[in-house]
């Protein structure tokens, strides 16, 4: 089943996934205290910053038992049991709970081929996606006693599953002997629906039949430390509620669209596809109201976008379908090109 200690030599790194859970009576402190603890703790995890590799992520809104990620990556695990307990010192400390905690090692997989870069798989290089899905795993005892070649046809379907969806980078680290679980997943992406397509693909190979456990799972929003903290009680001046403002923004430079192509962008809390037709852009929302299909990957010509997933058309400057299984329209966006700079405006409808 495994290598021999002189195929896994080499670097290898501990990563560390510390969901924290802030008490509530933090939100009723005085502005001033929070605002000290909050510096106290963003010091701490800059004074790490040259031994430990930490990204931070929120999870207000996606879980109701946890708040904050710190994902930690490093050489030694007494860098991770330090930074611990210097945050437990802070003024925050008393209000910090660690409701999950994961230990893992980065290794070489049994199932990759030798012909690939297997040192790569020694070092995490996280990207900067603006999404990651965090999950414990534990495999069946049966899946061990499987003779490897059986298990190798089985991983070469999951392997196969996993490339049809490169948005999705997956991560996967070893708990073996270390925690409770065998291994801590993590998926980096910018586009959520393909993660979710990817794990119901998943469901149906069949080493799914050897998953002994894979909860719980965490949705994490990739953010600063200070904004991740401010998200835990956001207010306007007074404690009001800000009003809500849709201005003009740049998302891209007209250079990088040329005729014929298309960009997506994030614009309000959208998901932007901008085609240039022609010499003409048009901005729709990426996403097929039929089955959440990807625009931006679809063929635009003659005024209109065709969805890859099933053909459904729309006319790129009214957004209605003109044909295919779509019902609803699609999102268009106010758009302009100043100095080079393409600006999004508010929605059309």
């Amino acid at each position: 089943m495994s290598e021999s200690p002189q195929e896994t030599k080499g670097r290898r790194q501990v990563v560390k996934f510390s969901f924290y859970h802030v008490d509530p009576a933090w939100r009723g402190l005085p502005e001033e205290e929070r605002e000290r603890g909050k510096r106290a703790l963003g010091d701490v995890v800059r004074a790490f910053s040259d031994r430990v590799q930490i990204r931070s992520y929120s999870l207000v809104g996606t879980r109701g038992d946890a708040d904050l990620l710190l994902w930690q990556i490093c050489d030694r695990l007494d860098d991770i049991h330090q930074l611990a307990g210097f945050i437990n010192g802070t003024p925050m400390g008393p209000y910090l709970t660690m409701p999950y905690s994961y230990v893992a090692m980065t290794r070489p997989s049994v199932y990759v081929g030798r012909n690939e870069a297997r040192a790569e798989r020694m070092v995490l290089h996280p990207r900067d996606s603006k999404y990651l899905f965090v999950y414990p795993f534990v495999k069946t005892r049966e899946w061990y006693r499987l003779p490897l070649d059986h298990r190798q046809t089985m991983m070469d379907e999951h392997i196969r599953i996993g490339r049809k969806y490169p948005s999705v980078k997956l991560n996967t680290t070893y708990s073996f002997g270390l925690d409770d679980q065998e291994f801590v997943v993590s998926f980096e992406t910018d586009e959520p629906a393909d993660f979710l397509d990817l794990v119901m693909e998943l469901r149906e190979a069949r080493t799914s039949l050897y998953t002994l456990r894979d909860t719980p799972i965490f949705s994490c929003l990739a953010m600063g430390l200070d904004e991740a903290l401010d998200s835990l009680a956001r207010a306007g001046e007074n404690g009001s509620v800000p009003a809500a403002k849709v201005t003009w923004q740049k998302v891209a430079d007209a250079s990088d669209i040329p005729p014929g192509s298309s960009r997506v962008v994030y614009y309000a809390g959208d998901q932007v596809a901008i085609f240039n037709v022609s010499g003409e852009l048009h901005a729709v929302s990426n996403r097929c109201p039929h089955a959440n299909g990807a625009l931006g990957d679809g063929v635009a010509a003659d005024g209109s976008v065709t969805c890859p997933s099933h053909g459904s058309r729309f006319d790129l400057a009214t957004g209605q379908p003109l044909e295919g299984p779509a019902a609803r329209p699609v999102r268009t966006y106010g758009l302009r090109v100043e100095q080079n700079g393409v600006l999004l405006g508010p929605s059309k409808g």
